[in-house]
């Protein structure tokens, strides 16, 4: 028997069995009450909530903070007093103290105005040979 001929025989019986199976045994009434009861449960429904407002303070303009500063010298000298260090200025020349950096800044305590090393002759130390030392 050719495999289109067993095809054309045993396609019609396939076909009944899987309706009997299905309708008379109540297969596909138990898929459906299955699914049913899968679309009755309660949705999850995602609840958004605002992210909280946080005010921040104004920004003062650097030439209210300089204006400040300079009061606050200004006060400070009149409170010692004028001429108890001979009529020096004793805050001639000085800034303000930099912010408080974290704790995993490597670069807290240094003076963000530092220039550093000037690393600018260290091929000159080799005598032209660097390449050789490197090498």
């Amino acid at each position: 028997m050719k495999k289109t001929e067993l095809k054309k025989v045993l396609k019609p019986l396939i076909k009944e069995c899987i309706k009997e199976v299905m309708f008379e045994e109540g297969v596909l009434s138990g898929i459906i009450s299955e699914v049913v009861k899968g679309l009755g449960t309660n949705t999850i429904v995602e609840q958004k909530r605002q992210p909280a407002v946080v005010q921040q303070a104004p920004q003062r303009s650097d030439e209210e903070i300089k204006a400040k500063l300079r009061e606050t010298k200004s006060r400070m000298l009149d409170a010692i007093g004028k001429d108890a260090y001979g009529g020096i200025d004793l805050f001639e020349g000085t800034a303000p103290m930099r912010a408080e950096s974290g704790p995993g800044d490597p670069m807290s305590g240094m003076d963000p105005g530092d220039p550093g090393v000037d690393i600018s002759g260290i091929l000159n130390l080799s005598g032209g040979n660097w390449g050789k030392l490197a090498g």
